[in-house]
Parts: structure tokens; sequence; C-alpha cells
């Protein structure tokens, strides 16, 4: 059977300057869609898997009808997106440049899928020919509500025998409902087969540490491969661990890599160095869509680990949230190495 891989959470209405311009540098935005599981579905699309995208849009808005066109445009289904009382959740991305960082600003409250209650979801009929779920830690920040209907659907999702996979995901600003991430998080990695984080997430989310100095521009792969033993050792229940590896040399330079600690094995992907960044926004959930991609559709853990970090390089290279990146234009640069030629 081939795979249908589902993904739950919140879209939003992304507003960008033009450019690299401030936010109201000039009185215009750029209008586009953005939210992290919203990405990965259309990911994996593009990369030619088959994916479904559950979330909760406001009743009787145009705004909900264009996201719902363009996600089927992409190929994704598109036939559980219920429809509740609430509004669209907004953010603001401003590009970085330099040693200027990207800066994000969020509207979302109130939106239609924080003001959800558990029971608003099927999740079983949601959740029908699926055979794996992704969902990440954003949707738990978003409020109490929105915390209990994913912990449903993941339950519903483990009765059921589905692969899950949980992007940690951690957002300070967003959790502000009550419960810190220490107190929310360890309950959705007890229930997943397969994490993905970064050194933060993990301190943030599940409250394990590693001495790591993000800002040094140099990561040590040692410390990473400490990190990754302790949280499996944490979570018997993981099959592995992902973790991205950003070298943040200044807003427009980073180096990009990632590891990937199964039970038998630490492995360390090849290193990319991405001197002109374009839109950072959505890279490490193409990087999520990657590794899915990868462990469903190809050869080894090693393969899905190098598909999942050549893809979100590239990601870096596309304005917006969506990664309008193939499974063939990925191949070429494992290849070639992306040196940039004109393809003629």
């Amino acid at each position: 059977m081939t795979p249908l891989i589902s993904t739950f959470g919140e879209v939003m209405l992304r507003l960008t300057p033009p450019g690299l311009e401030r936010i109201l540098q000039s009185p215009m935005f750029l209008a586009t869609f953005g939210g992290a599981e919203a990405n990965v579905a259309v990911s994996l699309s593009q990369f030619g898997a088959r994916s479904r995208f559950i979330t909760i849009l406001p009743a009787a808005n145009p705004l909900s009808d264009a996201l719902e066109a363009q996600l089927r445009s992409f190929g994704v289904d598109t036939s559980h997106l219920a429809r509740c009382a609430g509004r669209m959740g907004i953010y603001f991305a401003e590009a970085g440049a330099n040693q200027r960082p990207s800066r994000v600003l969020y509207d979302r409250e109130h939106s239609a899928i924080a003001q959800a209650k558990s029971g608003t979801l099927d999740w079983r009929a949601a959740l029908k020919d699926a055979t794996w779920l992704h969902i990440t830690g954003i949707t738990p920040a978003i409020s109490a509500s929105a915390a209990e209907l994913a912990l449903d659907g993941l339950r519903v999702a483990r009765e059921m025998q589905i692969t899950i996979s949980c992007d940690l995901n951690y957002r300070k600003n967003l959790w502000k409902w009550g419960k810190t991430a220490h107190e929310v998080m360890p309950a959705f990695v007890k229930l997943a087969d397969i994490c993905i984080a970064n050194e933060e997430d993990c301190q943030n989310c599940i409250n394990i540490h590693v001495d790591i100095d993000v800002e040094s521009g140099s990561l040590e792969r040692e410390k990473y491969a400490e990190l990754t033993d302790r949280v499996l050792a944490t979570y018997p229940n993981l099959r592995m661990l992902a973790v991205t590896l950003r070298e943040s040399k200044s807003a427009s330079h980073n180096g990009w890599s990632a590891c990937l600690r199964t039970r038998d094995e630490f492995l360390v992907s090849r290193k990319y160095e991405i001197t002109h960044i374009v839109d950072r926004f959505g890279a490490g959930d193409s990087f999520a869509a990657g590794l899915i991609y990868g462990l469903t559709h190809l050869g080894s853990p090693a393969d899905a680990l190098e598909f999942a970090t050549a893809a979100s390089c590239l990601k870096h290279s596309i304005p917006g949230d969506f990664n309008r990146i193939g499974a063939d234009e990925i191949q070429a640069l494992l290849k070639t190495g992306g040196a940039g030629r004109v393809d003629r």
C-alpha cells in the first residue's frame, strides 16, 4: 500500500514586507499562507508522496476557501478540514540580512483552531487509510484546548497503529495559556515513534540539556551524539531522533547539516554552506517532510537523513513557507553537491 502521510496543525496568513524591508518600511505586504504542518504536507506532495492535511479553519471565510484551493493545487488531500467559529491567525515574517536577524510577530489569538475543543474532529475518520501522522509542538502551544485536541489525535493514531512523528518546534512567544512546554510536551513525545528537534527544542520542551554553544558558528558533533543518546534513553518508545544542526554565521550565511540517532547507529549528514539565504522560514518543516519521505520511500535511515538535509538546504532558496522542490531536484543536489550551474 502506498503510504499516506497525514499532518495536523494550524495554517496562518503570512504577511511579509517586500524584499529585505522591515515591517511597514513601505505600506505593503506580500500575502501568502504558512504553517509548519501544512508546510510538511505540501513538501511531501511535491516529493511525490500522498499527503493529507487536517486542521480547523474559520467557517464561511474567503481566506479559508483560498487556502483549501491552494493546498489542493499542490495535490494535498483536504477532505478533513473542519470549519468552526473563529478567525485565521496571522504572522508577520521579517527577513533578516547579515547581522540583522529575521523576526516573527504573531497575531493568532482566538483563531479557529485555538478555540476548537476536544471532540471537534472525528479522528478515526480523519486518519482513515493513513499510515503516518505528523504533529509539532506549535499546536499544543496555542491553547489548552488545541493541546488536548492534538493529544486526542495521537491517542487514536496509536490505537490505529499509525506511525507518529513529532517535531518539537519550541516557540517561546506562544506558550502563554498557563502551562509550560516542559509540562505539556513530554506526553506528546511518549506517544511518538520519531522525534525531530534542535538542541534548544530539547532543552525547552523535554528539559534535556547538553552544553552546546549555538552562537559559536561551529558545532561539535560529539555533543549531539550525547544529546540524542540522552533523549532516546529517556523515551524508550522512540525509534529515532533527528536533530538539525544550524551554524549561524549571520542571518544571510548558515552552515546546515543534521544528525540522526536510531537504536543502532548515530549518523551525521553532509554539511551545506548556505551563503545567501532567500527565506529560512519553513526550512525545518522541509527537513521533517524529507525525513518522513525518506523513511517511507527510500532504502535506509542514512538515505532518509541525506534526503531531508538536502531538501531543507534547497528550501533556503525558495521564498514563502512552502518548499516548491521536487524529489528529482533533491536527488540532483545529492549527486552534484550543488554547484548551482544552469540546467539547460
